[in-house]
């Protein structure tokens, strides 16, 4: 039976900080880095076959030639992406050995100028991969199956290992050192109120 598969890594941007030589034909900025790894056993505890993601990356590329290679800021459980939340289109992918390497412009849209100002401010964020599929146990892990359908790569804030920059804090999550929080906070808080009416946050 098919399910919604979410596949979280760190993003660690080449290069983090976003200069006027670092932006897209369009003169979007760029970021770039790893998006999947095939071959191992993931942070989930899945199996990605190199020969599936392959697959998946050929008919992926459609829609980056298209331009229409849109994903989300965090995570929705749905197969829909959705327009308000979109912050970035990925421009380029290509293999780098068992990596899926990805050159992804940031969009002027409300969610991408949050997304830029958490790059800019050396915010380590998650990318994460969005899917459609079943599974088969092998062994110790969960064998993607032959009906997986890629959808899109979002952008989220907590990596595949949790412990790695946040915790569970009663109702909330809070980052573990207190001035990335404030840093993040501050960032979020200077766009919403960037144009004189400040909603309640």
């Amino acid at each position: 039976m098919k399910q919604v598969l979410v596949e979280t890594r760190l993003f660690t941007a080449m290069p983090m900080s976003l200069s006027e030589n670092n932006v897209s034909e369009r003169g979007l900025p760029l970021v770039e880095g790893i998006l999947a790894t095939a071959e191992v056993k993931n942070g989930n505890g899945r199996y990605y076959s190199k020969e599936l993601w392959d697959r998946e990356i050929d008919k992926y590329k459609v829609l980056v030639e298209e331009k229409r290679a849109m994903g989300e800021l965090d995570h929705p459980e749905s197969t829909v992406i959705n327009l308000q939340n979109v912050s970035h289109n990925i421009a380029d992918m290509w293999w780098d050995g068992d990596n899926v390497m990805g050159k992804i412009e940031i969009l002027p849209t409300p969610c991408g100028n949050i997304l830029k100002a958490l790059v800019e401010s050396g915010i380590t964020v998650g990318v994460s991969s969005r899917g459609m599929g079943s599974l088969k146990p092998m062994g110790e892990v969960q064998e993607v199956q032959d009906d997986f359908e890629l959808l899109c790569w979002d952008f989220v804030s907590t990596p595949s290992n949790p412990d790695s920059f946040m915790h569970l804090v009663k109702e909330g999550l809070e980052f573990k050192t207190s001035n990335s929080y404030t840093k993040v906070n501050s960032v979020i808080t200077e766009i919403l109120c960037a144009h004189g009416s400040c909603p309640i946050i």
